[in-house]
Formats: structure tokens, sequence, C-alpha cells
């Protein structure tokens, strides 16, 4: 399979192998003005980034859903999240709105350990909401917190993934890592999960919880690109993702617009691993298909 090289090539790209287009599980929508924090925190290399990270995709969000649509990105979450208490419910709320108006975003929630957490996310599942957010290392909390224990059971009740940052990079914390949100999964081994960036830099320890539980995926957001901030990944572990991403359990991720190369460098850098079209077509659009029921 060809790589593509630019973001002109990527139609290309998923035609040769033959499908409708592409799913990317990892995408950040928000309002412009968290998201203009969220830029600036990028600028200036903040505690929790640690080097410098230029963004390439910075235009305004019609111009980004634009790009999105030209590129083929049939589907895509609008990933949005609290870097502190008393921001949740209110974030859950525009990106509902956000998604009755764009009709290929995968309706997106989050939440954060604090009073009313329970009520609040069962209020976003009940408006639709088909993946939470979930951000351990931006916001700094203990997954295994005793106000989301129920939080946890009703992702897990209701077949809703948790897309997780809980691996320690770029920066760690005291509660990334596998360890903390594999005690979730022991408490709760029906919950759907997504790691993101696959758990980097704890590669191993995350695809350990991915053998242990069949319902954790991994992303691939950053991983195997140039921008090697995260960290190398471990050649062992090629087989075992080559296994997971046939059976549907590695999803395209990119992070897009906060990206510091151009999109199809992550389409680039997966083809360059060479492991099959039969694995770019699972990871590029079929896992993601089958895991959110798209047509």
């Amino acid at each position: 399979m060809a790589e593509p090289r630019s973001d002109a090539a990527v139609p290309a790209f998923w035609q040769a192998l033959g499908l409708p287009g592409i799913i990317d599980v990892h995408v950040h929508f928000m309002p412009q003005r968290l998201m203009s924090a969220v830029w600036e925190y990028f600028d200036e290399a903040g505690p929790l980034i640690g080097t410098e990270w230029p963004i390439t995709y910075r235009e305004s969000e019609e111009e980004r859903l634009a790009f999105l649509r030209g590129l083929g990105v049939r589907a895509f979450t609008s990933l949005a999240y609290p870097h502190r208490p008393g921001m949740a419910d209110a974030l859950n709320e525009w990106t509902a709105e956000f998604a009755a108006r764009v009709p290929e975003c995968i309706q997106t929630a989050t939440f954060f350990p604090e009073p009313g957490v329970e009520e609040y996310t069962a209020r976003a599942l009940e408006a639709g909401a088909r993946v939470v957010k979930v951000h351990l290392q931006v916001g700094g909390f203990d997954p295994r917190a005793k106000e989301l224990d129920a939080v946890w059971g009703m992702l897990a009740d209701a077949g809703v993934p948790a897309l997780v940052h809980a691996g320690s990079g770029p920066v760690a914390n005291g509660y990334t890592g596998p360890g903390p949100f594999g005690e979730v999964l022991a408490r709760h081994p029906g919950l759907t999960a997504i790691v993101a960036h696959m758990g980097a830099p704890e590669f191993e320890g995350f695809f350990a919880l991915a053998d242990a539980y069949e319902r954790v995926h991994l992303d691939t957001t950053m991983v195997f690109t140039s921008f090697a901030r995260l960290a190398e990944f471990p050649d062992a572990l090629l087989p075992r993702l080559r296994d997971l991403g046939l059976a549907g359990r590695v999803l395209l991720g990119t992070d897009f617009p906060n990206i510091p190369y151009p999109y199809a460098h992550q389409l680039e850098s997966l083809a360059a691993l060479d492991l099959g079209d039969d694995w770019l077509r699972a990871v590029c659009r079929d896992g993601a298909a089958a895991l959110f029921g798209l047509p």
C-alpha cells in the first residue's frame, strides 16, 4: 500500500484500500474559547506538555470541518475534557449541540470526579453520547475515585466506550500508567475502553490490559510518527499489534487539530509498518465502524 505523503494524497490512500472513507476516533472539537486556551498552552510548552509542540491546524471550526470532510473522514469524535471541577456538564451540553449540527460527529461526553458526576453523566448518555473522553493526564485525577465507581458501571452497562488518556505521555502524574486504570477494569471487566495513544509510553502494560479484557481497544494517536515525544514503540509488540488490529481493537486516532505535522503523516506511519491491507482497513475504518455501529 502506497503511503500518503501529503494531505492531498489521503483520499487516494483509502480508495486504494477499497474503503468508503476513514473513521478517526481521536479528534478534538470544543468551544472556541477553550480550544484557544489549549492552543496557547501548547504554544507555551506548559508543564503537562513539556516540549515544543506547534499546532498545524489552527483554522476556524468550519474550516477544520471542511478539511476533514475533504480528506474523506466520514466519522469522528469531538473530544472535550475538563481540567478542573465544574466544567464537564457544560462541555457535555456543547458537544451534544455540536453533534446535532455535524452529522459526521460521534457524540462525545466527558466527566470529572465531583459532586453530581453520576447525574450529569446519565443525562449525557440519555442525550445520545456514544463515547466518553476521560483525560487522567490533564485532569490529574484518580480513576479509582469513589465518585466515579458508579459512572464506570453506568458506562459498562450502556456499552458506551470510555476513551481514556491513561498513559504517562507526555508528562506523568500519580494516576497515569496501566495500574490505576487497570484497577478500574478489574472492578468493571465489561467496560468498553479505548486507550488513547496506545498507552504511551507504557505500551507493554496497556497491551497486557487488552489481552486481559476483550473490550479494551487501543487508538493509534501519534504513535509511529516522527514526533516521537511520547515513546518509541517496541518492535516486540508488533505481532500483537497486528493481531489486535485484525480483531478490530486498534482504531485510527490522530489528535487533529492539535498535531505538529500534517494529518497524512499518521496514515503514512501506519502504512509504513507493512502489516497488510487487511490490517489497514480494520484500523482505518472497519474496527471503529463495528464498535460504534456505523454503516
